[in-house]
């Protein structure tokens, strides 16, 4: 039983991230063999603010490397968030604590979302980025929501 404790303990360290959820793609470039290059759009809700969703469009290599997932995809995305519902906070928020990543190449690559709360305009602000274990790319995206009152629907 002391295992299973230590083990829950650490699960419970570990941050939370939010898993996303394809809503469509476009080919962007033919390719003979494999699946084409494409732009995904995807959505993730934030794991620690109820009624904020984003989406996030990027760019997934095809070919025969990009079908095997060997290929590494580009650093360039979009990100929109939304308030989607009345914004509750779950837990205590930290300044740019991720919210979202994704591996974009075999081993070296990852995509992530990280948010920040501006607090003296009542906003959260969520950024996107890429990394890599040697040298991250300065190509970024920013998004931010107003914090508002949501509506009460009969």
């Amino acid at each position: 039983m002391p295992v299973a404790r230590g083990l829950l303990g650490v699960l419970l360290m570990l941050p939370l991230v939010a898993v996303a959820e394809q809503i469509g793609e476009v080919s962007t470039v033919f390719k003979w063999v494999g699946p084409n290059d494409k732009i995904v759009v995807e959505a993730f809700d934030d794991p620690k603010v109820e009624g904020v969703t984003c989406y996030l469009s990027r760019a997934k290599t095809g070919g025969l490397s990009g079908g095997l997932g060997l290929a590494e995809d580009r650093a360039e995305a979009s990100i929109a968030c939304r308030q989607v519902g009345p914004i509750r906070f779950r837990s205590e928020l930290r300044a740019g604590e991720e919210v979202f990543r994704e591996r974009t190449s075999l081993v070296f690559k990852t995509m992530q979302v990280v948010r920040f709360f501006d607090e003296k305009r009542n906003a959260l602000v969520y950024l996107v980025y890429s990394d890599r274990v040697i040298e991250g790319s300065p190509h970024n995206a920013v998004t931010a929501i107003p914090i508002l009152p949501w509506p009460d629907r009969p």
